[in-house]
């Protein structure tokens, strides 16, 4: 997130907490948008558009990267360059993985794919790449770095939308290989699984696996036992340990839940796409670009609401068990958003990034954290 990813993430399935501050935490802001965040310890790490952070006013160069303390939400030194947008970052170990649409990272050539040492930022000399196409999603698990997007070969070899590399030698993967027939926009890993949501019909040349599937980590061989077939596109998936969360874009916007024999569970409606979905607790956090929850299914023109509303302006809380709306409210201004969501059990927060830059009235410029 997933995992970040824009965008997905894993999580388990906690008991009830108390609920975060509707207010963020004192963290930096950027002045280009956040595209991508992901939790590893103490620490957050960030991609996007932005080439500064902003502390108390005062601007610190960060080219598209950042890494920021969780717990005090100070901006750490970790400052690799990227020369174009990133837009999604997963950690394993001591890696961080991004992807964008980047020729350099600090001034070496790397192809839209790349390995940062996560203390250092040091570019891996192990891990380069030739990609054709853009990698949107990222997910690392299973001794391997999943790579979602609109790739159609890698190093020359084929591959379609998907592809996966050792995290350990950083070569190619040679054995997962699947194919989808349109863009992947969302990964997410967990439970012997990897699961990938994005805009396409056919799996592996195999109908009826719309938007939303569950692929073997080793052989990439369908799980046929998950079959929801969401009826939009899938931008962000998030997991727990017994349910599948996802936000989706059509009339309006929705996030839904699955069992993870992919029966829904519930389905939640907005007035705009939802764009980021992560868990934490007893409770499902959303994003995206809408204005406001609606209170039926009913949408008309433009996702508009059609049997009443309430506001939740880029950001809803939603009960884990049966998708109703909570009271807890921490409304952003904008047109895009909320892009990017990921959280972190053991610290006991989420972080949001995206084109917003308030939050409840006060200034919070494209990055924050709830906790």
């Amino acid at each position: 997130m997933v995992l970040a990813t824009l965008g997905a993430v894993l999580a388990t399935a906690a008991p009830a907490q108390a609920a975060p501050s509707e207010t963020s935490d004192a963290v930096p802001g950027f002045n280009g948008t956040v595209l991508a965040v992901a939790y590893s310890g103490s620490t957050i790490y960030i991609g996007g558009d932005f080439t500064s952070a902003i502390v108390k006013g005062k601007s610190y160069a960060r080219g598209r990267l950042a890494a920021v303390n969780a717990y005090t939400g100070e901006l750490l030194p970790w400052a690799p360059t990227a020369d174009a947008r990133v837009k999604a970052i997963a950690v394993s170990g001591s890696s961080v993985y991004i992807g964008g649409e980047f020729g350099y990272v600090s001034g070496q050539k790397r192809d839209s794919l790349a390995r940062l040492d996560a203390t250092s930022g040091a570019v891996s000399s192990t891990f380069k790449h030739a990609i054709d196409g853009k990698p949107y999603a990222l997910a690392a698990a299973n001794g391997r770095l999943y790579v979602g997007g609109t790739l159609t070969k890698v190093n020359g070899q084929v591959r379609t939308r998907l592809a996966a590399f050792d995290l350990s030698s950083g070569a190619l993967d040679t054995a997962w290989k699947p194919t989808v027939d349109d863009q992947v926009e969302a990964l997410a890993t967990g439970g012997g699984r990897v699961y990938v949501g994005g805009k396409f019909h056919k799996v592996n040349s195999t109908s009826g696996y719309d938007r939303l599937v569950a692929l073997d980590p080793s052989s990439a061989s369908i799980v046929t036992s998950f079959k929801p077939k969401p009826a939009v596109i899938v931008f962000a998936i998030a997991l727990t340990s017994d349910g599948v969360y996802t936000a989706h874009g059509g009339q309006g916007g929705t996030a839904a839940a699955y069992t993870l024999s992919g029966s829904k569970r519930w389905s939640a409606t907005f007035d705009g796409d939802a764009q980021a979905v992560t868990t934490l607790g007893d409770t499902v956090y959303v994003g995206g670009h809408f204005d406001h929850a609606c209170r039926t299914a009913r949408t008309g023109d433009q996702g508009v609401c059609l049997d009443g509303s309430d506001d939740r302006v880029k950001l809803a809380a939603l009960a884990l068990d049966d998708g109703h709306l909570r009271d807890w409210t921490a409304n952003m201004n904008g047109i895009e958003g909320v892009l990017t969501m990921a959280s972190d059990t053991t610290i006991g927060a989420f972080a949001t990034g995206g084109a917003f830059t308030t939050i409840n009235g006060a200034s919070q410029k494209r990055f924050a954290q709830f906790s």
